[in-house]
């Protein structure tokens, strides 16, 4: 079961990525695609699988964030992750703004992806530091 839920959370992760991608390049690109329904609603419904699955490995395993450091960590950053998406996406006022906040955004990203992959709290950061 752990596997199966692992690889879900996986998939989601990439689908998430891939989607929030895509739907930064359609913003930079003031597209009208980006206003359509599909494209509000398909990543609510991947992230929901995700925090699913997410919520489900933490209780398979034991690992609860502000118990496990770098469970911590990811927690932490999937929220600056969220807060940048929204300000890249909608909320920020100027172009640049939006574009600067995808960018910081998908950094965020990636620093998440290697704490979940070294389990370190610092991720790739653990190198500068």
């Amino acid at each position: 079961m752990y596997l199966a839920v692992k690889y879900v959370h996986v998939i989601s992760v990439v689908l998430s990525l891939t989607g929030f991608f895509l739907r930064g390049v359609l913003m930079m690109r003031d597209s009208p695609v980006l206003g359509a329904r599909w494209i509000r609603v398909l990543p609510h419904i991947n992230d929901t699988v995700l925090l699913i699955a997410a919520l489900s490995l933490a209780a398979m395993t034991h690992q609860y964030p502000f118990v496990v450091g770098w469970v911590t960590a990811k927690v932490f950053g999937v929220i600056a992750y969220i807060i940048l998406g929204a300000l890249a996406l909608r909320e920020a006022s100027t172009r640049s703004m939006r574009v600067a906040c995808w960018l910081a955004s998908m950094a965020i990203f990636g620093w998440i992806v290697s704490v979940a992959l070294t389990r370190q709290p610092l991720g790739f950061l653990a190198a500068v530091f």
